[in-house]
């Protein structure tokens, strides 16, 4: 088998921007051109996957840039495919980039006679051929745990962290950082020790799903500039519901920082007309015009993360590493 000389990228439809970003920073820190495998990724009439590649890849450390965002089921499929004709083309190792990893929400059981469709997902990226998976910002860590072969699971506070000691500079002593429910406090935690802020929570009890009967603040936030730190923002209500909260409270200003901007439905419609004064998502799922056309919705990149984690699994170093300021902060500079 040849020796490996350098990592390749291939993209399906789900986030082409993205894919092409990730190469553009890659041939930055390589000094030399890197860009996407030449493929096409069609459909029949029927709407049947069609995939091929047009280079050889025998042997060669195949990146494989799809996030499983709407049209969920189509971009699962597109990865699955693309996974097996780099396998069968004697590819010699498939490394799934899942910037956003879909159907992450349902990861138990919380009633009889449903499915946990993370392992079902989980179960099918490892048949499919792919031997390791990078991701960020799992809904749940534990999910870790579906999978059989490798994850890396990055996290984004580390740039929200870089965005806001950049945007809100000498604007931090009346900070608080306020996670949107209980569960998602540990994520809250790591932004607020990186910027030095406390934290808060905004407690909701649910009569039924999808419908919120109470929101309770834990913790004062009068006269604060608060942050809502979430992974995923669907169709906002939840979010937009805890800022009008927290601003009864007396908050003077509130921004949301979240990881995954699905923003289905009337979400953009709900935030622009919503006490938010901005949302920050990262471009782990592409944008829409109306997303892009919000005026106060923020796109933040992750390129330059995810091209020097596809950097550091090829040639075997430490992605934990791009947790920590001192790494991360040279890799950003001049972007946040």
């Amino acid at each position: 088998m040849p020796t490996v000389i350098e990592p390749k990228l291939i993209s399906g439809n789900a986030n082409l921007p993205l894919a092409k970003a990730v190469a553009r920073r890659m041939s930055l820190y390589r000094g030399m051109s890197v860009g996407l495998v030449d493929a096409r990724v069609e459909r029949f009439n029927d709407g049947e996957i069609f995939v091929e590649v047009f280079e050889n890849v025998r042997g060669e450390d195949m990146f494989v840039i799809q996030p499983t965002s709407n049209p969920a089921n189509d971009n699962l499929m597109e990865l699955l495919i693309m996974a097996d004709a780099l396998r069968r083309s004697s590819a010699s190792r498939i490394t799934a980039v899942i910037p956003y990893f879909g159907y992450a929400r349902q990861d138990r059981r919380t009633k009889a006679r449903t499915p946990i469709t993370s392992k079902l997902v989980a179960n099918m990226i490892a048949s499919s051929g792919i031997e390791r998976v990078l991701t960020m910002d799992l809904h749940a860590a534990q999910i870790q745990g579906f999978f059989d072969i490798p994850v890396d699971n990055l996290y984004a506070s580390p740039i929200f962290a870089l965005d806001i000691l950049s945007q809100f500079k000498g604007e931090l002593q009346d900070v608080m950082v306020v996670s949107p429910d209980v569960g998602g406090v540990a994520r809250a935690r790591e932004l607020a020790k990186r910027i030095d802020a406390p934290l808060s929570i905004v407690d909701k009890r649910r009569e039924k799903a999808g419908e919120i009967a109470e929101m309770t603040v834990i913790g004062d936030v009068a006269g604060k500039k608060c942050f809502i730190v979430d992974d995923i923002c669907d169709t906002a209500g939840t979010l937009c519901k805890a800022a009008e909260v927290l601003k009864e409270h007396g908050a003077t200003e509130v921004h949301a920082y979240i990881t995954h901007g699905v923003l289905s439905g009337p979400a953009v419609e709900r935030i622009t007309n919503s006490v938010m004064k901005s949302l920050v998502v990262t471009d782990s799922i592409e944008a829409t015009e109306a997303v892009k056309a919000a005026p106060n919705i923020r796109i933040v990149p992750t390129a330059p993360m995810f091209a020097q984690s596809i950097l550091n699994i090829w040639n075997g170093t430490s992605v934990s590493s791009l947790f920590e300021t001192e790494t991360l902060g040279p890799i950003y500079e001049g972007i946040l």
